[in-house]
């Protein structure tokens, strides 16, 4: 299994302001959708409820949360590694990817346990954002850019990742 997270954020690392996305870019959510079609994904429980509680289709939709206990159509788990060892559970040769897609606190929790990184660098500041991005580690390295107008896609990777 690859651990990844897949996250936009500005170039002050903010990625929501009043539970939403502070943007709207269709490459963007196109590129999400993209990634994570086919494999499970993993949030906390605001941004589930920032989706509206409604499972991303295509999707194996796991919720990290202790005070939720159960959510039509997710599975719920209390702690980050309880829901990274069920969506391991799922993945297959053929799908080996598992995506945490948020919020910054899970995105915290998991920091030292992901391999790779799908970063959308945001080219604007958000001087009114609420949650933050962490500091991507120095055990990461840029192995992909794609620049865009107004964004660019990159990849990181865990520079001891292994196949």
């Amino acid at each position: 299994m690859i651990l990844c997270h897949i996250v936009a954020a500005s170039k002050n690392r903010v990625i929501g302001k009043g539970n939403d996305l502070p943007w709207h870019i269709p490459e963007d959510f196109q590129y999400f959708k993209d990634k994570t079609r086919g494999h499970p994904v993993i949030m906390g429980r605001l941004t589930y409820e920032s989706i509206n509680k409604k499972p991303l289709p295509d999707r194996v939709n796991i919720i990290v949360s202790r005070s939720l206990k159960e959510a039509p159509g997710f599975l719920v788990f209390p702690t980050i590694e309880e829901a990274v060892e069920a969506a391991a559970n799922l993945t297959s040769e053929d799908s080996d990817e598992v995506f945490i897609i948020g919020g910054g606190e899970i995105y915290k929790q998991s920091m030292e346990m992901v391999d790779r990184i799908y970063y959308t660098d945001i080219d604007m500041q958000v001087e009114d954002g609420e949650v933050f991005y962490p500091e991507i580690p120095d055990s990461f390295q840029l192995v992909k850019e794609s620049p865009c107008e107004g964004f660019t896609f990159q990849v990181y990777q865990k520079t001891d990742f292994k196949k």
